[in-house]
């Protein structure tokens, strides 16, 4: 292996403090991490664009101090940019066009001392809550080679899992942050909406769906990096409530008795496997010992109305993001250059009209308060992060009818032929049954956290989520702290590593 063979056994803050003590280098440390990435990366394909040059240049030189100074850090391929590199969004139209700046987010990295060592994979646009993109290829699970990592930020997940880096950037417009945390059995927690900064290229990604945060093994490490890019930036167009502490002092802090409400009623989907039923009971026992009250209840969601509301959202969003991408890269695009699943999306926004889109976003507005309105009576809700445990690679995607009912639309420029043979609702069939929870709170912009306290018989993870009112990441870094305390699993590695 590489030159510091215990970098797993630390979390990100762990190895910034060994830098200060002087125990080990920046430089070593990012020798150990693109050791481990050439070691596992052919095996689970999470990292698509390597950048060691610039990584041992920056760790040479002098590096800011924070809280993060000399860690080696991976960035998702969508939302962060770095000045010069490509971000390709999972797209083939866009993975050779470099950027011309930083992203706000990125500069906030920087400032923290970390060093960049490449970019994550991703499903195409962070539609999807799988990571196989044509353009990249999928990525695999390192608890099982044959399951999907989640997505979209399933690169990230899979490469702290795999202890390739211990903090991986990530952003979740619909669960993207969770579903593969909960996947890999690691931590990850969307911060409330206009929390963390998106500019200055984005004002209101997915008009307010979208939050970047990152996915760690340790709490404290989402806590700090929290800390660390959090408030808003030039322009930005809403702030999230003031904080009473630093989160990294909130996970050592006991969060009291909390009431706290629990649920496997699916929101958007029809069905809740055993496994995730198991992981739920279990984790409302293991609160209960805590001492918290917890109470079976959940706030009302028409999954009907509510899915199809959500999904014209992101529709119209995924067609202007497209149409952005072409004018961007100034070429006519090919039928090839973007998936089935993105043509289908893209073409459905197209004759969605602007009604229909304002009536989406009230109804998801409404629901927003109508959901705000529960948690005055709870200080949180659980549910299973996910309805199934990871499920193998190529069984949530479109089959190969539909794929060439989509191809042939484009190629027709009709979009009609897929609302008449129903192909968005098969889809979007697909992708609720799998993610039923996650959404929700995306639309509300509340924080929500997926915690791994569940593995089912064939170990794989099972994560479950936790919701908290407006605001209140406190309050989910303190049961965070306490559930990591009571049943850590920052030891608990996938098999067959190769350190």
């Amino acid at each position: 292996m590489g030159v510091f063979p215990e970098f797993h056994q630390y979390d990100g803050l762990g190895l910034a403090e060994l830098v200060r003590k002087k125990d080990v280098t920046p430089l070593e440390l990012v020798e150990e991490a693109i050791s481990r990435i050439e070691a596992y990366n052919p095996k689970i394909n999470a990292v698509i664009h390597k950048m060691y040059a610039k990584a041992r240049e920056r760790a040479k030189g002098k590096l800011p101090e924070g809280s993060f100074t000399g860690v080696p850090f991976l960035i998702k391929d969508a939302m962060d940019t770095l000045e010069g590199e490509p971000t390709s969004s999972g797209t083939r139209i866009m993975r050779n066009v470099p950027q011309p700046h930083d992203s706000e987010t990125v500069r906030r990295f920087r400032a923290a001392g970390l060093i960049f060592l490449g970019k994550t994979n991703l499903s195409e646009l962070c539609l999807l809550p799988y990571t196989e993109p044509q353009a990249f290829g999928p990525t695999r699970n390192p608890w099982d080679l044959t399951r999907t990592p989640g997505g979209s930020s399933g690169g990230s997940a899979a490469a702290v899992a795999a202890c390739m880096v211990p903090v991986a950037g990530g952003n979740d417009g619909g669960g993207s942050i969770r579903i593969p945390a909960s996947c890999c059995g690691v931590f990850g927690l969307k911060p409330t909406r206009g929390r963390v900064p998106t500019g200055p290229d984005l004002g209101d990604p997915w008009r307010g769906l979208a939050q970047e945060n990152v996915i760690s093994r340790s709490v404290r490490d989402s806590a700090a990096m929290l800390d660390a890019i959090a408030g808003p930036d030039v322009g930005a167009p809403y702030w999230a409530p003031p904080v009473e502490r630093p989160y990294r002092e909130e996970v050592t802090t006991e969060p009291g008795r909390l009431r706290i409400a629990f649920t496997s009623h699916p929101f958007m989907g029809k069905d809740v496997h055993e496994d995730c039923i198991k992981g739920l009971n279990h984790t409302a026992q293991l609160l209960e010992q805590l001492g918290h009250e917890v109470v079976e209840a959940a706030p009302e969601v028409d999954r009907e109305a509510f899915s199809l509301s959500y999904l014209t959202v992101i529709a119209a969003e995924t067609c202007a993001q497209v149409s952005s991408i072409i004018k961007l890269v100034g070429q006519k695009p090919s039928v090839l250059d973007f998936e089935p699943g993105t043509q289908a999306l893209a073409a459905l926004g197209k004759v969605i009209s602007a009604g229909d889109y304002a009536k989406a976003l009230n109804y998801l507005s409404a629901s927003s308060r109508q959901i705000a309105r529960f948690f005055e009576a709870y200080d949180i809700l659980i549910t299973p992060t996910l309805a199934q445990s990871p499920v193998p690679i190529g069984s949530l995607q479109m089959s190969k009818t539909e794929s060439r009912i989509v191809r042939l639309q484009s190629r027709l420029n009709a979009a009609w032929i897929m609302k008449a043979l129903h192909v968005i609702d098969i889809l979007a069939k697909k992708t609720f049954d799998f993610m039923p929870y996650t959404a929700v709170f995306n639309v509300t912009g509340q924080p929500a956290m997926s915690v791994p306290l569940h593995w089912n018989e064939e170990m794989l993870p099972v994560g479950m989520q936790f919701a908290a009112g407006f605001g209140a990441e406190g309050t989910l870094f303190r049961l965070a702290g306490q559930l990591e305390r009571a049943q850590p699993w920052f030891d608990k590695l996938p098999p067959g590593l190769p350190y």
